[in-house]
C-alpha cells in the first residue's frame, strides 16, 4: 500500500501546539469519511475518536473508558471496544500493538501503512508514510515468500524534543 502523499520528514507536532485544531480537524475528517461509507459516528463514537485525538500519546481502551467516566455516566469495557473497533475498521485510528493503545490516524480515507514512531521518554507517538520503508518490506518479504497482510512498522526511541535532553544525560 503506497502512501496518497509526500513523506514528511518531521512527524511529530511541537509539543506545545494547538491540540484543539488536531481534534477538530480529526473529528471533520471523522464525518467526512463516515459519510462516504454509510458509517454511524455516534455521540459515544465521537466522544472516543475526541479523546484518542486529545494528546499524541497513544491511549489505552480503559484509559479512554475512565476518560469517559468523568463525561458522562459509567460506560462499560465492551461499549468502548466496540467504538474503537468501529473507528478502527473505518480507517480513523490505528492500534499500536507493541503498547495495546490507539492513536488517530492521519489520513483517514487513504489507502496507507502503520509506521509509528514512539517516544520511550515522553510517550508521544507520531504515524509517519515513508514508501521507501514500504518498498523495502516488501521486497524484504516476497523474498521471504511471505505474504504481507497489515504492514505496520512500530519503531521505539526517542523524538526530536526527547533526545537533546538524553543526549545531554536527562532523560
Amino acid at each position: 500500500m503506497a502512501p496518497t502523499r509526500a513523506h514528511d520528514p518531521r512527524p511529530f507536532k511541537r509539543l506545545k501546539h494547538d491540540h484543539r485544531r488536531c481534534v477538530t480537524t480529526a473529528l471533520a475528517r471523522a464525518a467526512k469519511v463516515c459519510a462516504a461509507s454509510g458509517g454511524r459516528l455516534t455521540a459515544l463514537r465521537r466522544w472516543v475518536l475526541e479523546l484518542v485525538w486529545q494528546s499524541h500519546r497513544p491511549m489505552g481502551a480503559y484509559d479512554i473508558l475512565a476518560a469517559l467516566g468523568q463525561k458522562r455516566e459509567t460506560v462499560a469495557p465492551p461499549t468502548v471496544y466496540r467504538a474503537l473497533e468501529f473507528l478502527r475498521a473505518q480507517g480513523l485510528v490505528h492500534r499500536i500493538e507493541s503498547l495495546n493503545a490507539f492513536i488517530g490516524c492521519d489520513q483517514p480515507g487513504e489507502p496507507h501503512s502503520g509506521q509509528f514512531l514512539i517516544c520511550r521518554a515522553c510517550g508521544r507517538a507520531a504515524e509517519m508514510a515513508d514508501g521507501r520503508i514500504d518498498a523495502a518490506m516488501r521486497c524484504g518479504l516476497a523474498e521471504a515468500g511471505f505474504t504481507l497482510e497489515r504492514p505496520t512498522v512500530e519503531a521505539l526511541g526517542l523524538c526530536p524534543d526527547c533526545r537533546p535532553c538524553a543526549e545531554a544525560g536527562h532523560a
